[in-house]
């Protein structure tokens, strides 16, 4: 059995949908199907989801919001209509959608949760009705009575381990297609959270761990995954098998393809995932797969770059022989609920690096101004201009000199790294550089491997 996940941009129309269930149809393996919300139809369209957002704000500021509930259910009608459904069938949805303001929410952040949540619910009931009206043995199946629950923050959650206990009794007629909303699940206490953003993968990977998949096919709108962002590299060469460590490194650093916390389930259940293209569903897409008997054919499987990171550096001479200064470093962080990303350091400087995503410049000053008081370095640099650029290889403990590589390719360019630190896995190298050279690091690098 196959769990099967498309992504807002295959779902989009009702030409998309179709192309999707004609997939889903073209072989019978393929039970469970795990659907966002529908996404952008053209480039200047807005994703269901957004519509989603805009109107829990709108109840939470006490507007009228009859006109946003009217555009989002259009999205829906203009796709149940391509398929021959009448108003009655889809009255179903509009009725959600109106009850939502009624509902009680714990917090605002549980409302905005529940609302952006009922662009994959309501869709995978409307795909669930589609498929029924052609004859075809389908059921909707809910997070809330799969047992698919979470905890966390009620837009970050986490899938709780009790989920796979159920997953495991639930029972699919052979001949039975299963659709299942991605992106949220059920808290303790019955309200609905949500995964991070993008986060129908994590409930693709987490079906396909919980009812025991062959296969966990990922559909999107490109041909699997790439050596190198096709923004920065003209048509980069396609990855056509690497494993979960190096999907994991690269998905860090910036390859967005695939949610990087969706390897989480897959791995522990050890399902391998094949990445492919709806409009090209016999392209064979990128194979992700455990380490175990993997043969590399190559050194490098690929180089990514991410932008928005910075770094505190600190310079202090001794700092090899005095116990507790990072973790006095560490102590203040933690006060302040600041995650780092690396902590590179030498016998007299530490680095710090962290996703700026998680910062403001209030911290900033906070946190500079606590470590400059505690610990009184020598010298204490915030540099924002800062790029991570990671280069991945199960291939690489296997040939020496790819780093000498790596920096002999940037010399010639004349770029000088600011921090380059190796894995204790040797799969992968991360290279810290300015921002504005980011982009010519990973053309240096893919050049001199590809």
């Amino acid at each position: 059995m196959r769990v099967v996940k498309f992504g807002g941009s295959s779902l989009a129309t009702g030409t998309s949908v179709n192309q999707a269930l004609e997939i889903i149809l073209a072989d019978p393996s393929r039970q469970v199907m795990v659907v966002s919300a529908p996404g952008k139809r053209n480039s200047s369209d807005i994703k269901v989801t957004d519509l989603l957002i805009k109107y829990a704000k709108t109840v939470l500021n006490h507007q009228n919001y009859s006109k946003i509930v009217d555009e989002i259910y259009s999205r829906y009608q203009e796709i149940g209509h391509f398929f021959g459904l009448d108003e009655t069938q889809l009255n179903i949805i509009k009725d959600i959608l109106l009850s939502l303001p009624e509902s009680s929410y714990p917090t605002d952040d549980y409302l905005i949760a529940a609302f952006k949540a009922h662009g994959e619910r309501l869709n995978a009931r409307l795909i669930a009705m589609i498929l029924n009206q052609k004859g075809i043995k389908t059921k909707f199946l809910d997070p809330h009575e799969a047992g698919l629950t979470v905890t966390g923050e009620p837009n970050d959650a986490i899938v709780s381990p009790e989920t796979y206990l159920n997953l495991d009794k639930i029972k699919i007629d052979s001949d039975e297609h299963v659709i299942f909303p991605g992106f949220f699940g059920i808290t303790p206490s019955g309200h609905i959270a949500t995964f991070s953003r993008g986060g129908s993968d994590i409930t693709g990977a987490i079906l396909a761990k919980g009812l025991h998949a062959d296969l966990y096919e990922n559909f999107t709108d490109v041909n699997g995954i790439f050596a190198a962002n096709p923004a920065i590299i003209d048509h980069p060469q396609s990855i056509k098998t690497m494993t979960y460590r190096e999907m994991r490194e690269l998905s860090y650093a910036g390859f967005s393809v695939f949610h990087d916390e969706a390897l989480i389930p897959a791995i522990e259940g050890e399902v391998p995932i094949n990445v492919k293209n709806t409009h090209d569903p016999q392209n064979p897409g990128t194979m992700i797969v455990p380490d175990k008997r993997f043969k590399p054919l190559n050194p490098i499987t690929g180089v990514a770059s991410q932008k928005h990171f910075s770094a505190l550096y600190l310079h202090k001479y001794l700092l090899n022989k005095e116990a507790g200064f990072t973790l006095r470093i560490l102590q203040i962080l933690y006060k302040h609920n600041i995650p780092y990303e690396h902590m590179p350091s030498g016998i007299d400087d530490i680095t710090i690096i962290f996703n700026r995503q998680f910062l403001n410049d209030q911290l900033i000053d906070l946190i500079c101004n606590e470590i400059q008081s505690l610990i009184n370095p020598d010298q204490l640099e915030w540099i924002d201009d800062y790029a991570i650029i990671m280069i991945v290889g199960e291939g690489m403990k296997y040939e020496h000199g790819i780093s000498s590589q790596i920096l002999a390719s940037l010399n010639k360019e004349d770029i000088s790294p600011q921090m380059i630190n190796q894995g204790a896995s040797q799969i992968s190298i991360m290279i810290g550089t300015k921002k504005e050279e980011a982009d010519q690091v990973v053309k240096t690098i893919y050049k001199q491997f590809f």
